[in-house]
């Protein structure tokens, strides 16, 4: 069985450098969307669950939308993103230092990595930047 959970966050980025109206700052209204697979657990207090969907939230909350929601995130490699990053900074502006550009796909990419180690039997992530276009990234093969 697999179940999923959704959340919702805000978030400003640009991408230095494309050809596209991207380019310049804006921001996004993001859907991340969890997928685990597991057996329902037969006894206790979750009894009927493959996870409690608040131990989820908890998760996802800590370690993704504490640190990225309402964040400015940037590409560390880009001059022209760092150069913004660092006036926030001193504004007392919460940012999101990224390794590489800010795409869903690599945002997509980027939440999995953190949240596998600390949702079990996490099998995928799907970041939405619209309500019509979406990156998934996971284990393909389980």
């Amino acid at each position: 069985m697999i179940i999923t959970k959704i959340f919702q966050f805000d978030m400003a980025h640009m991408l230095d450098g494309h050809d596209g109206k991207c380019r310049n700052l804006h921001g996004h209204t993001y859907k991340l969307k969890t997928g685990i697979k597991g057996e329902l657990i037969q006894k206790g207090p979750q009894k009927g669950m493959v996870m409690d969907y608040g131990e989820i939230k908890d998760i996802v909350n800590e370690n993704i939308l504490s640190k990225m929601d309402h964040a400015y995130i940037f590409d560390k490699n880009s001059n022209v993103e760092s150069e913004i990053s660092s006036i926030l900074i001193k504004n007392n502006q919460k940012v999101y230092c990224f390794d590489e550009r800010t795409t869903a796909e690599n945002l997509s990419k980027h939440i999995y990595k953190i949240l596998k180690g600390k949702i079990p039997n996490l099998i995928f992530v799907e970041v939405f930047e619209t309500p019509s276009s979406s990156a998934y990234f996971g284990d393909y093969n389980e």
